[in-house]
C-alpha cells in the first residue's frame, strides 16, 4: 500500500460513524412525517421521504452483508466495536494474495537451531536468563494469527476512545435525532475500521521478522519465531551470508524476549502509556454540520470515503494534539527507545567476536528503527501513533555507559522497577544518570529502598515465597 491504510482513520472510522450519525440524525429529524413534504425538509438531511429512508437501510445492510465473513466464533471482539475475528481473515487474504506457502522443514530447523544458539550467546552478555519458551518458524499468515490478539489490545484503547469521544463532542440536537440509524452506523463503522486493520496487518506481515519488531513480543512472553521471508528480506542487499543474518536477528528477537519474560511490569507499563495517549485524545467537531452539509446520506459509498478521509480528503473527525497526549507520547518513546537501546548492547556483546559482520548489521537495523519501513509506517497508521524509538543512539550510549561503570549485573538490574529507570531528560545526560546524581544511583541498587522493606520485611516475604513454592 502506497498510503498509509487510515493514519487516524482507526480513529476516524468510529468517529466518523459518530459524525454519520449526526448527519442521519440531522436528516431523520423533523421531516419524514406524512404531510412533511420533501420541499420542508433541508436539502442536507435527505429523509423526509419514509421510502428514501428504506433505501438507505436497505444499501446500508447490502453493504455489510457483503462483507467476509468473520468466521470462528462470529461477532464484534473488542470493547471499540471492531470485528478482529473479520480482520484476521482479511488480513491472511492480502498475504495469501501474493502466496504464503508454509515453511519448508529445512528452514524450519535453521531457525529453530538459530535462536536456540542465540540465545546461549546471550548468557554471557545479560544477567537476565533466557525467556525463550518455544523456538519457531512462521509463515505469513501463522504470523497473523498468533499476534491478531496483540493488535487489538493495542488499537482498542485508541479506537473506544474515539467513539466515546465522537458521542460526547456531538451536539445534543444532533445525537437525538440519529434515531434508530445509530446503531447501524456504528456496526458500520466498526466493520470499516475492521477492514482496514486487517489490511493494515496483511501489509505489515509481509515485511515483519519476528514477533518483536515493534519491541513488543506481539506473540506473548517466551514466544519467539522468524519469518524466514522475512529474514531473507532483511539481509537483500548487504552481501552478508543469511547464516549470519539468521543468527544477527535470533539474538535480537532472542533479547527482547529476556527482557520482557523477566521485567514483569514492563509490557503493563507500554500498555498503560498507550492508554494514557488515548485518554488525552481530544477531536475538533467544529463545522461538523456544514462537513454532513456536503455529503449524500443516502450513497454508502460517500458515506465510506468521508468517514476514512478518502481520496485524499479530510475525515469528519479529526484528533488535535492535546498536552496530556504529547506528554504521555514523549514518555512512550523514551520507554522503547529504552527497550531498543538494551537490546542492541545486549545483542552487541553477544555476538561481535561471534559474527564478522555484526557492525553491519547492527547498522542496518539502527537505519531500519530510525528512518521506519512500510512496517513502521504501517504500525503507525494502525495503532494511531509511533511507536518507534526516536532515541535510539542515546539509549545505546547510556546503557553502554551504564555496563562500563556498573557491569551486567548493575547495568539490568536498573529493569527491577520502573522507578529506576532512566527518564527523557536523563538521555540528554547519561553521564548524571551513571554517576549516580539521581536518587536511586547507588550501586547496589538495594529494592528494598524503593518499597520500604526493613530486614524483617524481606525475610518474612522470603519465608512467603517459600511457603507458597512448597505449596505449588
Amino acid at each position: 500500500m502506497s498510503d498509509l491504510p487510515f493514519g487516524f482513520s482507526m480513529p476516524n472510522d468510529p468517529d466518523d460513524e459518530s459524525g454519520r450519525r449526526s448527519g442521519d440524525s440531522g436528516s431523520g429529524a423533523g421531516s419524514g412525517r406524512p404531510g412533511g413534504g420533501d420541499s420542508g425538509t433541508p436539502s442536507d438531511f435527505p429523509f423526509g421521504d419514509p421510502q428514501q429512508m428504506a433505501n438507505m437501510l436497505r444499501q446500508f445492510a447490502d453493504m455489510m452483508s457483503s462483507q467476509p465473513s468473520p468466521g470462528g466464533s462470529g461477532g464484534t471482539s473488542s470493547q471499540s466495536g471492531i470485528n478482529w475475528d473479520m480482520a484476521k481473515n482479511i488480513a491472511r487474504h492480502t498475504v495469501s494474495q501474493q502466496g504464503d506457502p508454509s515453511v519448508p522443514p529445512h528452514d524450519y530447523a535453521k531457525v529453530e537451531e538459530a535462536l536456540r544458539l542465540a540465545d546461549l550467546w546471550l548468557d554471557q552478555a545479560t544477567d537476565l536468563p533466557s525467556g525463550i519458551h518455544t523456538a519457531q518458524a512462521w509463515s505469513r499468515s501463522e504470523w497473523i494469527e498468533r499476534t491478531i490478539d496483540s493488535w487489538a489490545q493495542l488499537c482498542d484503547p485508541l479506537t473506544s476512545k474515539t467513539v466515546q469521544a465522537m458521542g460526547q463532542n456531538l451536539p445534543e440536537e444532533m445525537r437525538s435525532m440519529a434515531g434508530p440509524l445509530l446503531g447501524m452506523v456504528q456496526q458500520m463503522g466498526g466493520m470499516m475500521v475492521g477492514q482496514q486493520a486487517g489490511q493494515a496487518i496483511g501489509e505489515l506481515a509481509r515485511e515483519v521478522i519476528g514477533t518483536t519488531d515493534i519491541g513488543l513480543p506481539l506473540a506473548g512472553e517466551g514466544n519467539a519465531a522468524l519469518l524466514p521471508p522475512g529474514v531473507a528480506g532483511f539481509g537483500e542487499g548487504l552481501e552478508i551470508p543469511e547464516d549470519e543474518v539468521r543468527l544477527y536477528l535470533a539474538a535480537r528477537e532472542a533479547a527482547v524476549h529476556r527482557l520482557y519474560s523477566h521485567v514483569p511490569w514492563l509490557r503493563s507499563h507500554v500498555s498503560r502509556l498507550v492508554e494514557e495517549y488515548a485518554a488525552g485524545m481530544s477531536f475538533d467537531v467544529s463545522g461538523l454540520e456544514d462537513k454532513l452539509g456536503g455529503i449524500d446520506l443516502t450513497n454508502p459509498e460517500a458515506l465510506q470515503e468521508a468517514l476514512s478521509g478518502g481520496m485524499g480528503g479530510e475525515s469528519l473527525f479529526q484528533p488535535e494534539d492535546t498536552p496530556q497526549q504529547k506528554a504521555a507520547l514523549a514518555r512512550l518513546e523514551t520507554t522503547l527507545a529504552l527497550i531498543e537501546g538494551w537490546v542492541a548492547t545486549v545483542v552487541s556483546d553477544a555476538v561481535s567476536e561471534r559474527l564478522p559482520q555484526a557492525g553491519a548489521l547492527a547498522e542496518a537495523t539502527r537505519r531500519r528503527r530510525a528512518t521506519g519501513g512500510p512496517a513502521e509506517h504501517t504500525f503507525a497508521a494502525l495503532v494511531g501513533l509511533e511507536l518507534r524509538p526516536r532515541r535510539l543512539r542515546e539509549a545505546s550510549a547510556l546503557w553502554t555507559a551504564l555496563e562500563e561503570a556498573r557491569g551486567i549485573e548493575g547495568r539490568d538490574a536498573v529493569w527491577q522497577h520502573p522507578d529506576l529507570m532512566p527518564a527523557g531528560a536523563d538521555l540528554d545526560d547519561p553521564d548524571a544518570f551513571v554517576s549516580g546524581g539521581g536518587e536511586f544511583g547507588d550501586a547496589d541498587f538495594d529494592i528494598s529502598k524503593l518499597t520500604g522493606d526493613t530486614d524483617a520485611a524481606k525475610d518474612e516475604k522470603k519465608d512467603d515465597g517459600d511457603d507458597r513454592g512448597e505449596d505449588a
